[in-house]
């Protein structure tokens, strides 16, 4: 019956009127404490399968690929985590700032990079390559949301190289 009134009056056009932001905004609002267990789990999770992948690494034939495959999981699932705590949409826009837009760049690259390298180009160690750098450019990211404290690094960087 609410949905016959809302069409009859014309509520039901000016909802349609939201873009679909707003719209995946409104339904995916979570309590706090929500979203810190959303947190904590999709955190557990990706430094489990982190775990998991370093454990795996020295299996004969397929360890290789399971190191790949786990850390790259446990990479994106810490990753994911913080969605929880700022939203998703939050967390998009945070990513595309211009302080970390490049580091953003290059963690995701790194890790589609990795992927491709262990799955399509089959090159093992191009894959551990990719891994060593998804591990620095992960870590520039993080770094990222730290004020000064990447600026500090580039300074002190600056200062052992002269």
């Amino acid at each position: 019956m609410d949905k016959l009134k809302s069409v009859l009056s014309g509520e039901e056009a000016r909802r349609d009127d939201r873009n679909i932001i707003q719209q995946m905004n409104q339904a995916s609002t979570l309590g706090w404490g929500t979203r810190i267990k959303g947190f904590i789990a999709c955190f557990v999770v990706g430094a489990a399968c982190t775990v998991l992948g370093v454990c795996v690494l020295f299996l004969p034939k397929i360890g290789i690929t399971l190191f790949i495959v786990f850390y790259t999981f446990g990479n994106i699932c810490a990753l994911c985590s913080t969605m929880f705590l700022m939203g998703p949409m939050n967390q998009l826009k945070r990513m595309c700032d211009k302080t970390r837009a490049l580091a953003t760049t290059l963690m995701l690259t790194c890790l589609v990079l990795t992927l491709c390298a262990a799955f399509w180009w089959k090159n093992f160690g191009l894959a551990l390559l990719f891994v060593i750098l998804q591990v620095l450019s992960f870590t520039w990211y993080s770094l990222s949301y730290i004020p000064c404290v990447r600026e500090a690094i580039m300074r002190m960087l600056a200062m052992c190289m002269k």
